[in-house]
């Protein structure tokens, strides 16, 4: 299982205004083949920063999730929305048992 953690800045005025964009990047990789889960949340003391999960069932699922429509069109509103330090890490982990 591939495990994505990370954050990204969202200037906290934008907020209300990325998230339906938010909610269609989520449930677009949620319908994804190979998606076990994915989400944002916002920190609780810095509400500009959102934190990001996501777990993959295979780095080919992981591939083919980057090249996604969606995915392009959440990085599309990266510059209206002000998203910056965008700071992502990948790790293997076991996948969990049934």
């Amino acid at each position: 299982m591939i495990v994505i953690e990370g954050t990204v800045r969202i200037p906290p005025e934008n907020l209300e205004a990325a998230r339906p964009v938010m909610e269609q990047m989520i449930r677009a990789s949620r319908a994804e083949d190979g998606c076990i889960d994915y989400a944002y949340a916002v920190d609780v003391l810095d509400p500009g920063l959102v934190r990001v999960t996501e777990r993959w069932a295979s780095r080919e699922a992981l591939a083919a999730h980057f090249k996604a429509a969606h995915m392009a069109t959440w990085r599309s509103f990266f510059p209206e929305l002000g998203i910056t330090d965008r700071s992502l890490r990948l790790y293997e982990a076991e996948p969990e048992p049934v």
